[in-house]
């Protein structure tokens, strides 16, 4: 019998790429996180962040893909191992996925680290344009983003004036409190909670689609449509 020849250096890199190419093309998640690892290294060469503080973004690029790489593989193995369920086969997918938890949120707060200070000032000064600008021309988009729901929802005849349907009501409300919260609360700490009461507006609309209620062009629409229904009050008053 006949052992299996070693693979050489250039097969070895070969099986590896394959690897990571399967795990982009069957798991959504590892592509979440590609995407946003793109995003987060062309901001900070955007914005001009120091050596070290991308060398700790790197890390924390790398930290979560490999976690999310190493779940990808124990869920594989497990699966052919097993063919009923398993109550410790559970148990060791659930550890795995607790690993790409921990990676992301750390990622999350080196991400918040090293942008935080940079982006405020950015934000901050974007929002007071905002703010200040003219309020006749925030109310022209106003205007024509409820002509632009209610010709949608003409034209669609979907869902019912309480659930379904275009806008989504709970977008809505959810982007309108983000906007609000963003000017009623003072410079030293509008980042922080700006940026949060926009993520929990964003699982709101996530919440929605999730759902089935509505299809993504309804949450944005009441997305948008919330968000400057409450800057126009905030110009007007």
């Amino acid at each position: 019998m006949s052992s299996r020849p070693r693979p050489s250096v250039f097969e070895s890199f070969n099986y590896a790429i394959e690897g990571v190419i399967h795990v982009l093309r069957t798991q959504r998640n590892m592509r979440i996180h590609f995407a946003v690892a793109v995003i987060v290294l062309a901001v900070a060469v955007a914005v001009g962040v120091a050596k070290l503080e991308l060398i700790a973004l790197l890390l924390a690029i790398a930290f979560v893909l490999i976690a999310e790489m190493i779940n990808t593989a124990i869920e594989g193995a497990i699966d052919v191992a097993t063919t009923s369920f398993d109550p410790m086969a559970k148990l060791a997918k659930d550890i795995a996925a607790g690993a790409v938890l921990i990676a992301s949120v750390n990622a999350v707060a080196i991400g918040y680290l090293v942008f935080a200070g940079k982006a405020a000032d950015k934000t901050a000064r974007v929002l007071d344009k905002i703010r200040s600008a003219p309020a006749e021309i925030t109310l022209v988009a106003l205007v024509l983003t409820v002509i632009v729901v209610i010709a949608t929802k003409a034209w669609t005849g979907r869902g019912t004036p309480l659930r379904g349907g275009l806008p989504s009501g709970h977008a809505a409300i959810g982007f309108a409190g983000w906007m609000a919260a963003t000017y009623i609360v003072n410079d030293s700490h509008r980042f922080i909670v700006s940026g949060l009461t926009f993520m929990m507006a964003l699982l709101v609309a996530q919440t929605r689609v999730e759902s089935g209620v509505h299809s993504a062009l309804e949450v944005a629409y009441g997305g948008a449509l919330g968000a400057l229904v409450t800057l126009v009050v905030f110009q007007l008053l």
